[in-house]
């Protein structure tokens, strides 16, 4: 799935109740799950980080559909390796 289904798919799955809920609220969830994510990786088997790696994922897009950012062009920039100095590898200092 590429970034622009993922946005669709949440858009149609959750998107009026995340609307509802509001922006403020979106980043609460997506904060918390960024701290899910964060003790998967540390003490986590692959399962469970594949399923936070996944939820963070969704509220990242449920939030981009929110706030009308499409998030293929958002993540553009990287297209090109180092958005600053637009190698690949990086290497800035």
């Amino acid at each position: 799935m590429d970034l622009a289904e993922l946005q669709r798919i949440i858009e149609l799955t959750y998107g009026d109740r995340d609307r509802a809920r509001g922006v403020p609220s979106t980043v609460a969830w997506l904060a918390e799950e960024m701290g899910e994510l964060a003790q998967a990786v540390r003490k986590g088997d692959r399962s469970s980080q594949m399923h936070e790696f996944g939820d963070v994922l969704a509220w990242v897009a449920s939030l981009a559909n929110q706030m009308d950012i499409d998030l293929t062009e958002a993540i553009e920039r990287y297209a090109a390796g180092c958005p600053r100095c637009h190698a690949t590898p990086c290497a800035c200092a």
